[in-house]
């Protein structure tokens, strides 16, 4: 059921995405009085789930959910209309238009993608506001991952800066890590400020680790709640308790407690809770399973920051989220290129962004993705790849400025090689993630 609905919210944000994009190159080709023969959601090779025809566009549903497409009259594309070209160009024809003209058509889904990241950042501030967990009150420390105790982090560790740097929302302390290739971390260990020197080559592993948990923030585990058959509830612990050891260990945390508790399966412990201000202690035998039925909730663990958007306030809010989205993602990029990172080796296809999704609908959680998908599918199409829009905004622009237009057999030849070239990326992407799955 997970992965359904898993895979229904990735169908849905690509769909919206494509049908928007799509529409970018649309209406204005529409604008300069350019024909658009089709508007397809997905590829329809040999046959279409879908379609029907109004004015002089045929509109359907194709059976390839790799993405969609607008058949632009006169326009060497994906379709690779060869006979349409050979003919005489038409007033009506892409190939017909002035080069300025051209380029906007060549520019709209990208233009539109931004446009609806920014409508959707502006709907969600305005509607659910911002929450999030400032680094000052992770008032308990971090729990390093084996990754980040590697790195020179160490459990209990109060994190500061990142290279000097503030950063205000605790949970965007690893991607500022990563995205900005930090050199130190400042923290607090032992009550004594410490800066922790990132090995050289590090990121390199962080990316391989494909973990934005590999810091986290440290709670006590105070019980909220019991799963069926619970042994700890059946020995008389209740909601609200805190527990503090096993044995004779003292267990302050729920990192802690989680480490120690398998050591015991299908041994009797005494459990130690703190209620109050009483000590209390429980005996239970721990099942195979290694777990004892209690469960807590970090949200009331931490003094979490809420701020509210009016509509007009959420309006220039929603444009510098979507700026700083679009230079996150732009850092990203750059990491593919670098030798010394290798972020290449990470890259993943249709399983990897279905995996980012939450396993329950949350329809905050679905749209804050599909903008972030929306910002990157704009800042993929206009890279100056042959069969990517930015192909074409390149041969346009060598037009506007040398004055000379590529011939159609060279678009021609451009286009097969930019599509061989997408084909095999998406073939290595979705490549990497079944090797993963294996692993």
């Amino acid at each position: 059921m997970e992965i359904l609905i898993k895979a229904a919210q990735l169908l849905l944000s690509l769909s919206i995405l494509v049908i928007f994009h799509e529409f970018g190159h649309f209406i204005t080709a529409k604008i300069f009085k350019t024909r658009v023969e089709k508007f397809y959601l997905f590829f329809d090779p040999w046959f279409s789930l879908l379609k029907f025809k109004r004015g002089e566009t045929e509109y359907g549903v194709g059976w390839l959910p790799l993405g969609g497409y607008v058949k632009i009259s006169g326009m060497i594309d994906e379709s690779m209309d060869k006979e349409q070209m050979q003919l005489p160009p038409q007033p009506w024809e892409f190939r017909s238009k002035p080069s300025w003209q051209r380029l906007i058509i060549m520019l709209g889904g990208v233009t539109v993608n931004i446009l609806l990241a920014i409508a959707i950042y502006i709907g969600m501030l305005w509607i659910w506001g911002e929450q999030y967990l400032p680094t000052s009150e992770v008032k308990y420390g971090i729990v390093a991952d084996s990754v980040a105790q590697e790195m020179g982090l160490k459990n209990g560790d109060k994190i500061l800066t990142v290279d000097n740097q503030k950063v205000e929302d605790f949970f965007k302390i690893p991607g500022r890590i990563i995205l900005d290739n930090a050199k130190t971390i400042q923290v607090i260990r032992d009550g004594q400020p410490y800066t922790v020197e990132i090995p050289a080559g590090y990121m390199a592993k962080l990316l391989k680790h494909q973990s934005p948990d590999f810091i986290n923030a440290r709670m006590p585990f105070v019980v909220e709640g019991f799963s069926k058959g619970s042994v700890a509830e059946a020995a008389g612990v209740e909601k609200g308790d805190r527990v503090i050891g096993i044995n004779d260990s003292l267990v302050l945390y729920f990192d802690q407690f989680r480490a120690l508790l398998p050591e015991y399966k299908s041994k009797e412990i005494s459990l130690k809770v703190l209620r109050g201000e009483d000590t209390l202690s429980y005996k239970m035998t721990v099942p195979e399973t290694g777990l004892i039925g209690a469960s807590t909730n970090p949200a009331s663990q931490f003094k979490f920051s809420e701020k509210e958007y009016s509509l007009i306030a959420a309006v220039p809010a929603g444009f510098t989220k979507t700026w700083k989205g679009v230079g996150n993602y732009l850092k990203q990029l750059k990491l593919l290129f670098s030798p010394e990172v290798k972020a290449y080796e990470s890259v993943g296809g249709f399983i990897t962004i279905g995996s980012i999704f939450p396993s329950d609908w949350d329809w905050a959680a679905f749209w804050g993705l599909t903008a972030f998908l929306s910002i990157m599918l704009a800042i993929l199409n206009v890279l100056p790849i042959p069969a990517l829009d930015g192909g074409h905004v390149m041969f346009l622009l060598y037009e506007m400025i040398t004055g000379r237009k590529p011939s159609d057999k060279f678009l021609e030849y451009a286009q097969i090689v930019g599509m061989v070239l997408l084909f095999g990326l998406l073939i290595f992407a979705n490549g990497n993630d079944i090797i993963k799955l294996f692993r």
